[in-house]
């Protein structure tokens, strides 16, 4: 199994510098990552970085929080995409969605993808913050509002990915959408727990020391 297609690439920590993003770029290029993941003040450097690599640049909208208008959103991704985004990974308005207001919740998510116009957008549902019925639930709500992909955190909140919480997003999901996993997954066999439990896709600030061994 070649590990590095299963990765992002990722820094998203405030105090990453333009040296840590250019380190990371060429890292991806290297080992082949499937992409980077960066905040969006660096997409357009990443880009940069990265044209004909074939590695992907995915960038976070809401996020870490998920509580920002869907105007914001929006506003969020058609900039990154005009610097060169190709994948979208947004937060889940968690506290509508604990509020009961799942339909909100789901514009907010096909508001998204529509801006996206076609790139993949990857729904973060923060699932250290909820149930395994509200995992099912919130992954129902992505795939009916054009989600590609759901994944498990954000990293910032109490908790990051867990096989439970995958196989949780696997039995609602089936093939109907992509899992991935993301949030203190630092190790070749944590990674290889996530992909065996469902998730297509691992995002890590460990991608080196995953595919090196």
């Amino acid at each position: 199994m070649n590990l590095a297609n299963y990765i992002d690439h990722t820094i998203l920590k405030p105090e990453a510098t333009i040296a840590e993003i250019e380190k990371l770029c060429a890292e991806a290029a290297k080992f082949h990552f499937a992409a980077v993941c960066v905040n969006p003040a660096y997409v357009k450097k990443a880009a940069e970085l990265l044209a004909e690599s074939g590695v992907g640049i995915a960038t976070v909208v809401g996020f870490p929080l998920g509580a920002n208008t869907t105007e914001t959103k929006t506003a969020e991704t058609r900039d990154a995409i005009k610097n060169g985004a190709t994948e979208i990974d947004m937060v889940m308005s968690i506290g509508l969605f604990k509020s009961g207001l799942f339909d909100e919740v789901k514009k907010d998510i096909v508001a998204v993808v529509d801006a996206s116009a076609g790139l993949p957008v990857k729904v973060i549902l923060e699932t250290c913050l909820l149930t395994n019925n509200e995992i099912s639930k919130a992954c129902k709500i992505s795939v009916e509002a054009g989600a590609a992909y759901v994944k498990t955190s954000t990293g910032f909140s109490s908790g990051g990915a867990s096989v439970e919480a995958v196989l949780a997003m696997k039995a609602a999901v089936g093939d109907s959408c992509k899992i991935k996993a993301s949030g203190g997954i630092r190790s070749r066999s944590d990674a290889l727990a996530m992909i065996e439990a469902g998730a297509v896709r691992i995002g890590t600030s460990s991608g080196v020391a995953i595919v090196s061994g």
